[in-house]
């Protein structure tokens, strides 16, 4: 709607400073032209808006100018009680900040509007970490968080899982994320952003000397590529599989089996999936028993069959714990 529209772009200019016409059309998904017109009824409407010529030139607000309009409709302020995970921002020292925030946001809002807030509080609760992980210790984090924060630079001493295994680095901290549970920091300082876990960092010294966060670096962008490279060279290798009917996969098998698995008259579904190694598919398959069955490679069906030789024998003796 146009009115939604108008308001985006009065807060995209109070929030970022000077934007181009380009720059607000590829936020709102517009026309340049669209955008134009907008502008025209902005500042038909009495806000104190002007544009720049030029290379560097562009739309702001007059120096000073700040709107009280915060245009929020029902279902933004749901998303956005929704949207506090209290859990990271507790581990990034925010948790009070967090609620005081959630606090005033709530008195502000008209009473309609606050009575679907609450409901969002009263209703969902986001528990991002898995089940059968244990939570893990990152004390380093708030100093991180603080570096990514200040643009500062970090000595830490790292421990990764190839040898040598714990080293040092010095790191130009871009940005933290939280995966699965589990932080990890983008950091350059050497050649193009690197990935590390902050609960693998066992020293850390904090260092006055500042950096220059690249402007084109994307953090969303980075994570969702370094993502994908990540798989890539997990999955290197590929298995023929068999699986029965009704068994599930998850993740890139999973995904897999969705995508070229043939079902024939029996039910069974045949797909070649991506696999890390012979050793971790002997693994994953086994727990599903004898609702798969692997055809290729040779070396994980031999291994899979030399398993299920060994528990035929072993559970089949009836003499009892230790065959005694």
């Amino acid at each position: 709607m146009k009115s939604s529209r108008l308001v985006s772009i009065l807060l995209l200019l109070q929030t970022r400073g000077r934007m181009t016409a380009a720059q607000l059309a590829g936020e709102l998904e517009v026309s340049v032209r669209t955008v134009y017109r907008d502008v025209e009824a902005l500042s038909a409407a009495g806000i104190p808006l002007y544009g720049d010529a030029g290379h560097a030139g562009g739309y702001r607000l007059l120096d000073g100018y700040r709107t009280r309009l915060t245009g929020l409709t029902a279902d933004e302020a749901e998303a956005l009680f929704l949207a506090g995970a209290p859990g990271p921002a507790a581990e990034l020292g925010l948790g009070s900040v967090l609620a005081a925030a959630q606090l005033k946001v709530r008195a502000a809002l008209p009473a309609g509007l606050r009575v679907h807030a609450d409901r969002i509080s009263s209703r969902f609760h986001l528990d991002a970490p898995g089940w059968y992980t244990d939570a893990e210790q990152a004390p380093f984090l708030p100093a991180v968080a603080d570096a990514v924060w200040n643009s500062r630079v970090l000595h830490i001493t790292y421990r990764r899982w190839r040898e040598p295994t714990d080293v040092e680095r010095r790191l130009e901290p871009y940005g933290l994320v939280l995966k699965a549970g589990r932080w990890y920091v983008v950091a350059g300082g050497g050649p193009g952003p690197r990935t590390y876990r902050v609960d693998q960092i066992l020293e850390l010294a904090a260092s006055k000397e500042e950096f220059t966060r690249p402007e084109v670096f994307d953090l969303a962008a980075y994570w969702t590529a370094y993502q994908r490279d990540f798989h890539t060279r997990l999955y290197r290798a590929k298995a023929l599989i068999r699986l029965a009917p009704g068994a599930r996969l998850t993740g890139p098998v999973g995904a897999a089996m969705a995508a070229n698995g043939r079902t024939g008259e029996d039910g069974w579904t045949l797909a070649t999936v991506p696999i890390e190694s012979v050793d971790h598919a002997h693994g994953e398959f086994l727990r599903l028993g004898a609702d798969v069955e692997v055809l290729e490679p040779p070396e994980l069906r031999a291994r899979i069959a030399r398993t299920a030789a060994e528990l035929a024998e072993r559970y089949g003796n009836s003499s009892g714990v230790g065959g005694n």
